[in-house]
């Protein structure tokens, strides 16, 4: 990972944010649901990570600019969510999340090999931090988290993390960013676009 790390982590912390945000604006939720699904959405995962890692306090509360991103990109959307369409609103969520999932994947591997976590658990640290925001997101809206669908959501999560570490390794520390970045966008934005999804168990009788 390049010494772009804290800008790509303040990006998708920004973004996951605003999924937050457009979710709460389905919803009609006040300010403060604005902030609390911004916030959850965006530290959520970086905080799982942290302690699955014994990072301890957890980064967040050493260095509070996360949280005060969570909070302004929130509160900023909550004057400004109308710019959405409603019938546009769930699209934007979708798009916007993909570009979280991305960020944070990379971010997410990039944090657990820097803090000494062998390949595996580098890759399932990605997906922790690419998901586990999203899910306390839709948890606290009474939605069925994203992760949980048929939606190809963690496998692009998952497929960027493989790429990141892979890169890492065996190609170029400078090349595994934009490596796992854009294997999980170009994944998930192919699953959105195409409504790709993974078969699902079914109640065969007899």
């Amino acid at each position: 990972m390049t010494g772009l790390l804290p800008w790509l982590e303040w990006a998708g912390i920004a973004v996951f944010a605003l999924t937050g945000a457009l979710v709460a604006a389905r919803k009609q939720m006040d300010p403060f649901g604005f902030a609390l699904l911004g916030t959850v959405t965006g530290i959520g995962g970086g905080t799982l990570r942290d302690v699955l890692l014994g990072i301890r306090p957890v980064t967040w509360i050493i260095d509070p600019t996360a949280v005060v991103i969570c909070a302004a990109v929130a509160l900023a959307a909550f004057f400004t969510a109308d710019l959405f369409e409603r019938e546009d609103r769930a699209r934007a969520i979708l798009w916007a999340d993909a570009v979280g999932l991305a960020l944070f994947t990379a971010t997410g591997a990039a944090r657990a090999l820097d803090a000494g976590a062998p390949a595996i658990s580098a890759v399932l640290l990605g997906v922790v931090t690419a998901t586990f925001g999203g899910i306390i997101r839709d948890i606290l809206a009474g939605d069925v988290p994203l992760a949980l669908r048929r939606d190809v959501y963690v496998t692009a999560s998952l497929a960027g993390a493989l790429a990141f570490v892979a890169v890492n390794r065996w190609v170029s520390p400078e090349l595994d960013d934009l490596a796992g970045f854009t294997t999980t966008f170009v994944i998930r934005a192919l699953a959105i676009r195409g409504n790709w999804s993974l078969p699902t168990y079914g109640r065969r009788d007899g």
